[in-house]
């Protein structure tokens, strides 16, 4: 597995474990809808979240930069094709989870309620 990947990967574990520790009940991980992968999806009292997690090794990127207007638009899409097919009624959330760093020392910062669903892009 390349390195980024592995970054990845321990990122959304410690946003994994962040997210259980703030009340989160995780569902579904790394979840693929159509052509996008959903990292987390959970349930937070009476909504449903979408949680997109971008993990850098350091602040040379903001990794807040990476949730651009196409990912959101991704993200939205593949949110209401899931919440659709599955009959969900719950109000969704999106949140974004930015982790920094490595095992010797990181920092995570917890977006709740991130973004809104543009109107009329998701179709």
């Amino acid at each position: 597995m390349a390195s980024h990947n592995d970054l990845g990967a321990w990122g959304e574990g410690i946003a994994r474990d962040f997210l259980l520790a703030k009340g989160y009940a995780i569902g579904e991980v790394n979840l693929k809808v159509g052509n996008y992968e959903i990292d987390f999806i959970a349930r937070k009292d009476d909504r449903i979240v979408f949680v997109e997690v971008k993990t850098r090794s350091s602040r040379s990127v903001d990794p807040l930069a990476a949730v651009d207007a196409r990912k959101i638009r991704r993200l939205v899409r593949a949110a209401d094709e899931y919440i659709r097919s599955r009959d969900i009624k719950l109000e969704p959330q999106f949140d974004i989870i930015t982790v920094v760093g490595s095992e010797a020392g990181y920092e995570v910062e917890h977006f709740a309620d991130a973004f809104y669903p543009p109107l009329m892009s998701y179709r």
